[in-house]
């Protein structure tokens, strides 16, 4: 740094710097985040049925609804209040969720029964410090009814974020080719919207492949150039119309609740749809930053897309009665020849809305992986530097044939909307109950009164809003709950399934000492080499290990219990990652490793995870003797480890090569070569008992290396009720036609040995 720089001026270059990025991140932000909403204005109006509209006082009544929803739910709700609860810079419901999971102890996942201590575990077992439980966390700890609701919840929310990625390529598509028909009514009378449509939509899913990263160069300026060019027709329709303006004062919405009836209130399942999208905001917080994406909504999007309503509905109150089309945004425009102009914008601007809503199903599905919650999936990273960026190929393709499925089935948009409006509302509400559990937990104030506050106000906006897309139920609303419901279904019987082979491995595990008294009295041989055993459990010997061993009397040199565990939070640290520790006596070489890794974390399959683990124990090893004391004989105790180590030097031909076991920069085309370790110079610091301890760990792992999986089935117990059969069934069947444990797909067959077992629960 120049010495000649004042600290005053310093402050100002790094603040200077700091918008700088936040600039960057904004005009990002345009592309991913705010794709969606911003092509509401595209079939909120637009799926209003003219013929429904008894005068233009009530478009100016159902203006002032648009005008102060955008305000309080996307504005108020997301932007200032929910934007403070972000899971170390994470949003989205699991981000709500996990912060639950921590701070009230209502974790029901099999990770979660033993993330509170892993979480809690410090280096070299220094004691945690644990916080002072408030009276509201204590009462939801106690009941257990209550850790099922709010996992339902979180479920709930992930459910509806899916169904919104089928819906809402349906609904944009649908729109802007219609848009598209009026356009080319002279040239082409005969066009038909939804074959188009369709055929749009297949080529839309087919590039998802290519990820977010290399599709979306050129989502920002399409939403930049779309937003300015409604904005700027709203604004001359405003001028046009300024008595619109006066439609801002609330005394409009109590005039339309006042003199309101059934076919009136319907009115408002369209309305809602202008908040579609906002969402995006909180759960995309981990891709840019909180200021990027306040300072882009308040200062562009919001006036954008009031400027945009208030022009809609101005032009569309003067001009009602004069034709079927008139609600539609494309009628706004009034030039005729600038027509054709928005109608490929609008296009370009449904595809990048679209995309959004299927990258947030795709991310909500990884998630939900991470935490047990769906079935094994492939899930396929697609960019290097932004983390959370994701492509899951079987889910893809069931949202295309889902979002195809409905748009043929349907082929209206006032139906898809419907739909698209009780899937909008009901996440938001979802969102807005965890949120308010968030404000009475974690905020380390007694703020009770402050959450009860928060869900009678944004809770009553969402609840009215409900009530309208209900009255749709029979026109297209019921859709999202039957797809609701068959999610929820495959989560529900895949967590209760997980649940019942951890409780079973927990009761069914043997000790140390078993597998150590056992061995003399059946002959067991110790045979050179490594064996990793994987285990869903984090402390003693799984069952189907002990089924193996007393039907084939002979085990490894060197085992390692290998574990995953997935805990409620996005990221784990390199350096947190992997926790070491040693089972039983050092002549029995029996250790454990505990994988650790975040609900947004890329997890290997394996190649690199054997190097990466004979390195940390070879660490744990050389740094196991300093802290001898607390360590030796306690199964419980374990070390913290990251990605480093100089205990073993991983060589490849000969040469040391650092970078050939970072689990963070993969070589992802080709299968990596084998990486072969060796003892540091001799050194009168290290115990030679810690050294002969090492050479035998790299002459096992010189010997080769064979990996442990149990292949369990579960059996329902005789006598069981049906709903506990159903659960059953329908997890053996998912599990059957689902992917591999990731530990299995990178493995040779000749060095994978499963041991059946059937769990009778």
């Amino acid at each position: 740094m120049d010495p000649s720089l004042s600290p005053v001026s310093i402050h100002f270059a790094i603040k200077k710097e700091t918008w700088r990025r936040t600039i960057v991140l904004s005009f990002q932000s345009l592309g991913v985040v705010y794709g969606r909403l911003s092509t509401t204005p595209l079939y909120a109006f637009g799926s209003i049925d003219p013929s429904h509209i008894k005068s233009g006082q009530q478009i100016y009544e159902l203006f002032s609804f648009v005008f102060w929803t955008l305000t309080i739910i996307p504005l108020l709700k997301y932007a200032f209040i929910i934007f403070k609860a972000d899971d170390n810079g994470e949003g989205g419901t699991f981000a709500l969720y996990s912060l639950l999971c921590r701070r009230a102890d209502v974790g029901l996942l099999p990770s979660d029964v033993s993330a509170t201590d892993l979480m809690q575990q410090e280096e070299l077992g220094t004691p945690s410090k644990m916080k002072v439980e408030s009276r509201a966390r204590r009462a939801i700890g106690r009941y257990k009814s209550s850790h099922y609701l709010i996992l339902l919840l979180a479920l709930l929310g992930s459910c509806l974020i899916i169904c919104d990625g089928i819906f809402t390529p349906a609904l944009s598509i649908l729109s802007a080719t219609s848009d598209l028909r009026r356009s080319l009514s002279k040239l082409a009378p005969r066009f038909i919207p939804v074959p188009v449509a369709c055929a749009i939509l297949v080529c839309l899913f087919m590039l998802q492949r290519y990820g977010t990263n290399r599709i979306g160069v050129i989502f920002a300026p399409i939403v930049i150039i779309w937003l300015m060019f409604i904005s700027g027709f709203g604004l001359y329709n405003i001028i046009h119309h300024p008595q619109i303006l006066w439609a801002i004062s609330p005394t409009y919405m109590f005039r339309f609740i006042k003199k309101i009836d059934t076919t009136s209130w319907k009115l408002l399942s369209s309305i809602v749809l202008c908040v579609a999208g906002s969402e995006a905001m909180f759960a995309d917080l981990g891709h840019f930053s909180k200021r990027s994406i306040k300072v882009t909504f308040i200062f562009f999007v919001y006036p954008a897309l009031v400027l945009c309503y208030a022009g809609q509905a101005a032009f569309f109150s003067k001009y009602l009665g004069t034709s079927d089309d008139v609600a539609h945004l494309s009628e706004s425009v009034t030039h005729r020849h600038l027509q054709h102009i928005f109608t490929i914008l609008s296009l370009f601007a449904s595809l990048v809305g679209s995309q959004a809503t299927i990258t947030a199903g795709f991310s909500i599905i990884n998630q939900c992986q991470a935490l047990a919650c769906v079935p094994r999936v492939k899930v396929i990273h697609t960019s290097d530097k932004v983390r959370g960026q994701v492509y899951v190929p079987d889910a893809n393709w069931m949202l295309m044939v889902l979002s195809l499925s409905i748009l043929i089935g349907f082929h209206n948009i006032s139906a898809i909307a419907n739909a698209t409006g009780l899937a909008v509302i009901c996440g938001m509400l979802v969102t807005t109950c965890l949120m308010s559990l968030i404000i009475a937990l974690q905020w380390e104030k007694n703020v009770v009164a402050l959450s009860v506050l928060f869900l009678l106000f944004f809770g009553s906006i969402e609840a009215l809003y409900l009530s309208s897309c209900f009255l749709n139920f029979i026109k297209g609303a019921w859709s999202v709950v039957l797809l609701s419901l068959i999610l929820m279904t495959i989560m529900v019987s895949w967590h209760y399934g997980t649940i019942k082979k951890y409780e079973f491995d927990v009761e069914n595990r043997v000790t140390v000492d078993w597998l150590t008294d056992l061995s003399p009295g059946l002959g067991v041989s110790r045979v050179p080499g490594i064996g990793f055993i994987h285990s869903n459990i984090v402390t003693g010997i799984p069952a189907f290990f002990s089924h193996f061993i007393t039907n084939l009397p002979a085990f490894h040199q060197v085992l390692i219990l290998l574990s995953f565990k997935s805990l409620p939070v996005p990221y784990m640290p390199k350096n947190e990652r992997y926790l070491i520790g040693r089972i039983g006596h050092k002549e029995y070489k029996i250790y454990r490793c505990i994988v650790r890794y975040g609900y947004r974390d890329h997890v290997r399959d394996v190649n690199d995870f054997e190097d990466q683990i004979i390195r940390s124990i070879g660490e744990f090893i050389s740094r196991e003797e300093r802290h001898h004391e607390a360590l030796v004989l306690q199964e419980g105790r374990m070390i913290i480890l990251g990605t480093n180590g100089n205990a073993l030097v991983p060589v490849i031909g000969g040469e040391s090569c650092q970078q050939a076991t970072d689990i963070e920069n993969p070589t992802s085309t080709t299968r990596r070569k084998r990486v072969r370790f060796m003892l540091p110079a001799i050194s009168p610091k290290m115990n030679p008992s810690v050294r002969k301890e090492l050479q035998e760990l790299v002459d096992a792992r010189e010997s080769g290396t064979a990996y442990f999986l149990g292949h369990s089935q579960l059996k329902v117990r005789k006598g069981s009720n049906f709903v506990k059969q159903f659960l059953v069934m329908a997890y053996a069947f998912f599990d059957r036609n689902c992917r591999e444990v990731p530990i299995a797909l990178d493995i040779p067959h000749a060095a994978l040995l499963e041991v059946g077992m059937v769990y009778t629960i």
